[in-house]
């Protein structure tokens, strides 16, 4: 039953918005003659890449531009009223009460100083709904509502002591805590697991639509868009391009670069990259060979996969036992992150490692690059145990040989060092080359990874994320690696800029018989990057297989919700 009254006309109209935002004496445009309608009750998405004017267009509608950012043009009508140009005191009696917000970015958008009640309270009190204990009262009934159990205590703690999706969860029952009648989410799930995305998508279908409450939804991925909206609003360089029912438009695209976003959406296509199938099939050819070569020197035993040929990582029986703190000061508790893993990589493909935040697959990483030590098991690579490597400079010659790509590219470069001197550094640090050489390096591995040796006097902060994570991938392969470890590696991306990705790592593996371990929650890219899966839930494997056996025919039930979880996986598209 919903609470707001229904109204047949429009509750907000947008009409040839224009923003700028001032850089000196210039003003740059990122919302171009912008129209579109939505009606009480209805959700539209509106979707693009990073600097399309998504999330820019929806701050404008609750008056957040920045200081520099200005309404230049158009009407913003909320119920018949033009609030493009109203002062401060009439947005803030708009926020909350009739417009409501769920922000991006779960782990920064609460304050980590106040308890998660209070900043739910400080809603209702801000938009008058309830003071006092009536307040604390409606603040247990409002997170009970967004489906976190056993909500009084929860009330009580800080955001900290909540994981991603429980603090998702926190900022939609703020955002709907005065009852708005048009609640914009802004990327509300970029941050989290697929099955925690689920979830949290799915209860606030069921609470908007119970509410009656129109939902603008921001997002770059197109089979969200596609399950969640009745109506899709597509953004391209500030213009809206394309507009229409949601799946009408992602089965029949006519724009240019929706018919992009609907190809490389790795929610919406169950395909490889066609582009290097033929050379990624040689290579493994080649590795076939090379095994058939050796086998009178090394002898392999059976995989979980099966027989292995020419493994180049072996993982037997990998325990990590970390030991938390209990309940009180001098207690001690043991809590197995990683419980008994086995697997092997061949040599030249990508064996992905899947699982929820908290499944242990990171921790597994980290002890293969010989970053953690495990408690028990062996790890194996290239025919040495890890065990006896005594020296630093042993260890330093394993550094070599396996390099991480991380899945921030906005922390995982230093921002006071230039390109030239991010990728040069582990040359440096191994003492590789002279410096003639190093920068004849620096330039071939730009080359590689499709960036102009312009770059090179650059700093991070002056590249988009997508140029980042190139820069980081040229780092990882500056030691010429056998095995490069990628940790999320494109979680972090756009969808165009994760398909570029994906397909430079396919490039190269093709080009370079690299070996790949692949860590991701996201097994709609797992499709598009490996040849073999393991999953892991609670720190064990549950499921080994090839990526094909594991989409056609899982074995487990959580390999089968990590599928449904997919968004848009079932849609049919007519490309």
């Amino acid at each position: 039953m919903s609470t707001n009254p229904v109204s047949t006309g429009p509750l907000l109209e947008i009409e040839n918005l224009e923003v700028g935002f001032r850089a000196g004496k210039d003003l740059l445009t990122a919302v171009d003659g912008a129209s579109l309608t939505i009606y009480p009750g209805q959700t539209i998405a509106i979707v693009g890449e990073s600097g399309s004017g998504k999330s820019t267009l929806a701050h404008a509608v609750i008056g957040l531009l920045p200081g520099n950012g200005q309404i230049t043009g158009g009407a913003i009508k909320f119920e018949g009223t033009d609030i493009s140009h109203a002062n401060r005191s009439q947005i803030m009696a708009l926020r909350g009460s009739s417009i409501g917000l769920v922000p991006q970015d779960p782990m920064s958008n609460l304050n980590p100083l106040w308890r998660v009640g209070t900043q739910i309270k400080e809603a209702l009190v801000a938009n008058g709904v309830a003071t006092g204990s009536a307040a604390d009262k409606r603040v247990v009934e409002l997170l009970e509502e967004a489906g976190l159990p056993d909500a009084e205590r929860r009330a009580r703690q800080y955001p900290h002591e909540f994981s991603g999706g429980m603090r998702q969860r926190a900022l939609i029952a703020m955002g709907l805590a005065a009852r708005p009648k048009l609640l914009i989410a802004d990327e509300p799930t970029s941050a989290l697991d697929v099955t925690v995305q689920k979830q949290i998508l799915d209860h606030l279908d069921t609470l908007t639509e119970s509410l009656g409450v129109a939902v603008m939804l921001i997002t770059h991925d197109l089979g969200l868009a596609a399950e969640r909206a009745d109506h899709l609003v597509v953004m391209y360089r500030g213009k809206i391009v394309e507009s229409g029912p949601a799946r009408e438009i992602l089965q029949r695209p006519e724009h240019p670069y929706t018919k992009r976003l609907v190809a490389k959406a790795p929610s919406l296509t169950s395909q490889r990259l066609s582009s290097v199938a033929a050379a990624r099939a040689e290579v493994r050819e080649q590795a076939v060979q090379t095994a058939a070569e050796i086998a009178a020197e090394v002898a392999h035993s059976a995989t979980v996969l099966g027989e292995g040929v020419d493994d180049i990582l072996v993982v037997d029986n990998l325990t990590k036992v970390f030991t938390l703190r209990g309940a009180r000061p001098w207690q001690k508790v043991d809590f197995a992150a990683v419980e008994d893993v086995s697997f092997r990589l061949r040599r030249g493909t990508t064996m992905a490692i899947v699982g929820e935040s908290g499944s242990g697959k990171s921790t597994v990483a980290r002890m293969v690059l010989d970053l953690l030590p495990p408690t028990a098991g062996r790890i194996e690579f290239d025919g040495h145990d890890l065990r006896d490597l005594k020296t630093k400079a042993e260890r330093l010659k394993l550094r070599r040989q396996m390099q991480p790509v991380f899945q921030n590219p906005y922390a995982s470069l230093d921002p006071l060092y230039s390109i030239y001197q991010s990728i040069e550094e582990p040359l440096r640090t191994h003492d590789v080359g002279t410096k003639k050489e190093r920068e004849a390096k620096v330039r071939d591995l730009l080359d590689k990874v499709s960036l102009p040796t312009t770059v090179m006097g650059r700093y991070p902060g002056e590249l988009s994320g997508g140029q980042r994570q190139r820069v980081a991938i040229a780092r990882a392969l500056a030691l010429d690696p056998e095995v490069v470890i990628c940790d999320e590696a494109v979680s972090a991306l756009d969808v165009l800029v994760q398909a570029q990705i994906l397909e430079l790592l396919n490039d190269l593996q093709a080009e370079l018989g690299l070996s790949y371990l692949f860590i991701t929650h996201d097994l709609a890219v797992v499709r598009q990057i490996a040849d073999d899966v393991l999953v892991m839930q609670d720190g064990k494997v549950v499921e080994a297989a090839s990526v094909s056996q594991v989409f056609d025919n899982p074995s487990q039930d959580y390999t089968r919700r990590l599928l449904d979880a997919i968004p848009g996986a079932s849609i049919q598209l007519g490309l």
